[in-house]
């Protein structure tokens, strides 16, 4: 078969099988595992951790599909009540790009947006704070030390991945034993963290002082989404690879190539849309991941160094920013 390879109860060979058997084997239960850099530990790759980044682009050679709005190197993007918002690290700001741009200013670079409850959760960790934005731009902040880098909430509770002190805050309680807490999403009832310099993913229970089981997700996994069936996609940057996982037990059911520096993820769940950026070949595209394995069925050239994208889920708009200040890409698929 030259798609996808589809582990755990979906069609498959002899060749399947054996990847179903791998992956239940390599889920381990670290709940002590140390914070430091450990060779012995049988999700790091590596003697020395280091993260997988998005690739270094080439110049654009072809016209940007769709619309490019200006705006300056961005980190993150994220769409509320149908306008985007952008992560821009210089000045640092979460600048709305509607009918009338706005830029809001913040304390720092914003390393990850989410939109919780009507209002953009802007985590900002060299400032150590996490400041919330509203829509017609007020702001409130709350201190969190640490290097808070990503924010989720689960079953009411918020979550923030605080990256420096390898925790991750569950209502204000700490739960450790993380390398490298880089991205938390809400699966369902569960949380979920991708620890990018292991590449690996981690249950977490919420009323628990460490992490669950583990599970190694490729070579260099940086990025993760959530559909709405609860399944937990991953981006394997240094790998070339589109994961998913089940949760509650952590399973990966699907491994499937994607060449090009796979970075930023996002999931339009009225289309059940998964978009990709290729920052090693300035391209987005969608796949189709309504079934056991994934259909592209859109792919575009983007703006250069499309390390983010987001979509608009009433009207599946895809908006691909530029880390290098080329501006933010506006797709009609």
């Amino acid at each position: 078969m030259l798609g996808g390879r589809v582990a755990n109860g979906l069609p498959g060979g002899p060749t399947l099988r054996r990847l179903a058997a791998v992956v239940l084997t390599g889920a381990v239960v670290l709940t002590g595992c140390s914070t430091e850099e450990n060779p012995a530990d049988p999700l790091q790759i590596a003697a020395s951790l280091e993260p997988a980044r998005p690739a270094a682009s080439p110049e654009v050679s072809g016209v940007p599909a769709g619309t490019v709005v200006p705006v300056g190197a961005a980190r993150d993007v994220v769409v509320l009540d149908g306008v985007a918002a952008v992560a821009v690290t210089d000045p640092p700001s979460v600048t709305f790009l509607g009918t009338t741009p706005r830029a809001v200013p913040l304390p720092g670079p914003a390393e990850r947006l989410v939109v919780v409850t009507g209002a953009i959760e802007a985590a900002v960790p060299s400032a150590g704070v996490v400041v919330t934005v509203r829509a017609d731009g007020s702001t409130s902040s709350r201190e969190v030390a640490g290097g808070p880098v990503d924010v989720a909430v689960v079953e009411g509770r918020t979550l923030v991945a605080r990256r420096d002190a390898r925790q991750v805050d569950v209502d204000g309680r700490s739960v450790g034993g993380f390398s490298s807490p880089d991205r938390v999403v809400a699966a369902g009832s569960h949380a979920v963290v991708l620890d990018r310099p292991r590449s690996a993913l981690f249950d977490l229970d919420l009323s628990a002082t460490g992490p669950g089981a583990g599970l190694r997700a490729g070579e260099g996994a940086t990025n993760a989404v959530v559909d709405r069936f609860g399944r937990v996609f991953v981006v394997d940057t240094r790998g070339g690879e589109l994961l998913a996982f089940s949760t509650a037990p952590l399973i990966m059911r699907l491994r499937y190539p994607v060449p090009g520096a796979p970075y930023g993820l996002a999931y339009d769940g009225a289309r059940d849309l998964l978009w990709v950026t290729l920052t090693d070949r300035n391209e987005v595209v969608g796949y189709d991941v309504s079934g056991a394995e994934p259909v592209e069925k859109h792919r575009y050239p983007t703006v250069r160094q499309p390390d983010a994208v987001a979509v608009d889920g009433k009207t599946g708009h895809v908006h691909v920013v530029s880390g290098t200040g080329q501006g933010m890409q506006v797709i009609a698929p």
